[in-house]
């Protein structure tokens, strides 16, 4: 329906779509001047000046962990998407907002306050496990268990899925920017190097691993000394960095075990079948669905564009009527808040 948009309103990124593509994909970041206390950039432009800029530019997130932690930038942040993307737009558009599983009521009214002061006509909230499967292709309405899990960049979802709803779910504050602190740990430990979050997600993306490589993969990478505070190269291994990220890995593995101990058996028995959707950038590292594979023995799908998927699932979701009720959270108790916070 024209005017009706899915937000992916994530810690790392902002994804903002239709049911049919992605319209923004940008980073959830905002750069401020601290000798004016002012908004010198938002999303790419502020990222790029991340870790490169003089020390009065401070870059802020507004999300952490996948819920809002600075409200008033978070609100900035999204009206700043949003003239960008519906300026040519007849009417204020209906936003599907996408939620950690695990998010509080507290969490959720800050959510939707912030997207109505954005200038939302209607908002509604989605879980983002849901909003994956459906982004995916997957056909939820069928009685069968479908298992979700959603690596983001601050938290990872898992929900078991069936009849259009949800019957168990967990949510997880360990995720991309776990992974990426992880790395930055290790790699100070050993080599007594301070390298930054950049540096740390390239390490992530090109040797990180979950299950390691047949080969001696390495790679060069730069930092700051802590025993002569000058710069420093150093050449690292995939195994410097392998066994932080398995610790994550199996506190995310856990995580999937609980919620499949709240499952009703005969759907828990549906995932040999049916398989396990993975999704979030998450998904992405190295070895992980392998890992999975091997911890829940069964068969794991990894879509084309696992990035996209929940962004695309909240877009296409208005084309369900039948789940704007039931796949969302409890809306009656938030309509007050399309008359309180629509800007005049």
């Amino acid at each position: 329906m024209f005017g009706d948009i899915g937000i992916d309103f994530g810690t790392a990124n902002v994804l903002i779509a239709t049911g049919k593509k992605i319209l923004l994909k940008e980073p959830s970041i905002v750069s401020i001047d601290s000798r004016s206390n002012t908004i010198i950039a938002i999303g790419k432009d502020a990222d790029a000046m991340s870790e490169r800029a003089p020390e009065y530019i401070n870059p802020v997130h507004p999300l952490c962990d996948g819920v809002i932690s600075k409200y008033g930038l978070a609100e900035i942040m999204l009206k700043y998407y949003l003239r960008k993307t519906t300026r040519f737009f007849t009417f204020k558009p209906r936003i599907a907002m996408c939620v950690p599983s695990g998010i509080t009521e507290v969490e959720s009214k800050a959510v939707i306050e912030a997207a109505y002061s954005a200038g939302a006509r209607k908002v509604f909230l989605v879980d983002e496990p849901l909003a994956a499967a459906i982004g995916a292709g997957l056909n939820i309405s069928k009685p069968k268990g479908i298992l979700i899990v959603d690596i983001g960049g601050g938290t990872t979802d898992v929900a078991l899925l069936s009849l259009n709803d949800i019957v168990s779910k967990g949510s997880i504050k360990i995720a991309g920017n776990k992974f990426d602190d992880a790395i930055v740990s290790a790699i100070r430990e050993k080599y007594n190097i301070i390298i930054g979050r950049k540096t740390a997600e390239q390490i992530k993306i090109k040797i990180g691993s979950v299950i390691g490589f047949d080969d001696n993969r390495k790679l060069e990478i730069r930092g700051l000394s802590l025993s002569s505070n000058l710069p420093k190269q150093i050449t690292i291994s995939w195994r410097d960095v392998f066994e932080p990220l398995c610790e994550l890995a199996k506190q995310i593995s856990i995580c999937i075990r609980s919620v499949l101990e709240q499952t009703p058996p005969d759907l828990v028995g549906d995932i040999i079948s049916t398989g396990v959707l993975l999704t979030g950038g998450g998904s992405l590292l190295h070895g992980f669905p392998q890992y999975l594979e091997n911890y829940i023995r069964s068969p794991i799908i990894l879509p084309p564009n696992p990035l996209d998927c929940v962004a695309l699932g909240s877009g296409k979701i208005f084309s369900y009527p039948d789940l704007l009720i039931e796949g969302f959270e409890s809306l009656p108790k938030y309509d007050e808040l399309q008359f309180k916070h629509i800007p005049k």
